[in-house]
């Protein structure tokens, strides 16, 4: 059976097919380079925030989002917002480099292959590294007792990597919209980096005060981070849950629009 579209051009199953092992063997070759920042880092977070600063934090579920310790409460967090570190790593640099330097893009669209299919295939990748690195931290940090149902590290790993997945599609678009990576530094320093602390990883966000609050809520990363809290520790508000995956799907949604119309401009124009 023909794997043609009416176009000409491959359906996207048979395009994903083709460019997935392409994204795995780069992933194969160069994991060294990255194994630090993806897993040995957060378990190094794990154990000064969560173990040893946490011993001196009493366990107050009142204070803590419902946490009976300080590690119970900064792990699922924490792992949501590497989620989001990670995926904006990955469509950051390595994207701007495959149509600025090494024109890896040029040579795929080069084939039956459409543009719009490049960019799923490569967030489809993003999405699917992210997650595993997710599910390997999940795995390290559910020998300390943090989960609190059997269930609890799946749901999390989704919420995870759906924040992961949300982020990954914004800086994906955004690294197709810009001339020198020099942009990246600054989007790292005022964007992602307040983020990551500012976030409710690290402690409750009422901490900052109402307004502080409320601009921490409006945040995709607060929503993921509150999820993966949430379902980690069961202490779950469902309408409050429900209103923080719509958030992360609607950014999904976006961001996917973003990311496809941006390499489709990058790379017709």
């Amino acid at each position: 059976m023909s794997t043609l579209a009416p176009t000409g051009r491959l359906s996207t199953a048979a395009a994903l097919s083709r460019l997935l092992p392409y994204w795995f063997t780069v992933a194969r070759r160069t994991w060294r380079g990255s194994v630090v920042s993806s897993f040995l880092n957060p378990v190094f977070y794990v154990v000064a925030m969560g173990v040893l600063l946490g011993g001196f934090i009493d366990g107050d579920p009142e204070r803590l989002d419902g946490a009976t310790s300080y590690l119970a409460f900064i792990v699922p967090g924490l792992v949501a917002a590497h989620a989001m570190q990670t995926a904006v790593a990955d469509t950051s640099w390595p994207v701007f480099s495959n149509f600025k330097w090494n024109k890896v893009y040029d040579s795929m669209v080069a084939t039956p292959i459409t543009v719009r299919q490049v960019a799923i295939a490569h967030l489809t990748f993003v999405a699917l590294r992210v997650a595993a690195t997710c599910a390997i931290f999940d795995l390290v940090i559910a020998a300390f007792g943090v989960f609190e149902t059997w269930w609890g590290p799946f749901v999390a790993l989704a919420a995870q990597a759906l924040t992961g997945a949300a982020f990954a599609t914004l800086m994906y678009g955004f690294a197709c919209r810009i001339d020198s990576d020099a942009a990246f530094g600054v989007v790292f320093r005022i964007g992602i980096f307040p983020l990551f602390l500012f976030s409710g990883a690290f402690f409750p966000v009422s901490n900052l005060g109402a307004v502080g609050e409320r601009l921490a809520q409006l945040t995709p990363l607060w929503h993921g981070v509150n999820l993966s809290r949430m379902f980690s520790i069961d202490r779950i508000d469902w309408s409050l849950a429900t209103l923080n995956l719509g958030v992360l799907l609607a950014v999904l949604a976006i961001g996917s629009w973003w990311a496809v119309t941006g390499l489709e401009k990058r790379l017709t124009t």
